[in-house]
């Protein structure tokens, strides 16, 4: 099953907002790059595709789980229990826009700006990645399954070289995403990312945060740190 859709992640309300602390020139500068994306509706051919893939053959210890013939070597998707059935396979774009906008205002000498815009941007991916997991997660309820864990080539427990594995099962071409030979994704602001789908999964126990050094002072950790205790405090108001 493959789902692709297209979004524009600025005009329908992504959480964008002056963060805490930022300095008044900063700040400036963010409102500009704000009133850009608006004003030229950057982020307007903003897309995602993700397939549910069922395992070729029952999930080992090995760690190695096999889809269409290929080999993807993932031992942290494994569950401490339930059983693992499928992979889900995802990629979101920004498009090629905010690379083409950045590296204008770079050659205009308003590098301030450029950097706001390419801050700015990476919130709206990140905005992207959002509804792709959801999109995922409302696909595999579906079908009567669950989803935990995640990965993005190139974490600890995915081998960056997955990179064209995840983007074929993801079918990234029908978004106009590929992976070059470097191993970057094209355009620069698109996500890969695979999930484990299956029956009766429980909670995943990590984060791919986890091993990062920079961890402690990450606003995109913390975000996620907090919508995972919002989601445990939704559930236990369900359990009750």
């Amino acid at each position: 099953m493959t789902r692709a859709a297209t979004i524009t992640p600025f005009v329908a309300g992504a959480e964008i907002h002056i963060p805490v602390g930022v300095s008044a020139v900063r700040t400036r500068y963010r409102e500009r790059a704000m009133e850009l994306v608006a004003a030229e509706r950057l982020g307007r051919h903003s897309k995602m595709s993700f397939r549910i893939v069922p395992l070729d053959f029952p999930a080992t210890d090995s760690g190695e789980l096999w889809v269409k013939g290929e080999m993807l070597y993932a031992p942290r998707l494994l569950p401490e229990s339930g059983k693992l059935t499928a992979l889900a396979f995802g990629v979101g774009t920004l498009g090629a826009e905010f690379e083409h906008r950045i590296s204008t205002l770079f050659g205009e000498r308003k590098a301030s700006l450029a950097v706001a815009l390419d801050s700015l941007a990476n919130e709206l991916l990140m905005d992207v990645s959002r509804r792709l997991q959801d999109r995922i997660l409302a696909a595999a309820q579906k079908q009567g399954l669950d989803v935990s864990g995640e990965l993005h080539a190139g974490d600890p427990g995915l081998d960056l070289s997955a990179q064209g594995l995840v983007l074929r099962m993801a079918e990234a071409h029908s978004v106009g995403v590929h992976v070059s030979a470097g191993l970057l994704l094209n355009p620069l602001k698109s996500t890969s990312v695979v999930f484990g789908v299956g029956e009766n999964l429980p909670a995943a126990t990590w984060s791919r945060c986890d091993e990062c050094r920079s961890r402690p002072k990450c606003g995109f950790a913390k975000r996620r740190e907090l919508e995972a205790l919002e989601k445990l405090a939704m559930n236990a108001g369900i359990a009750r």
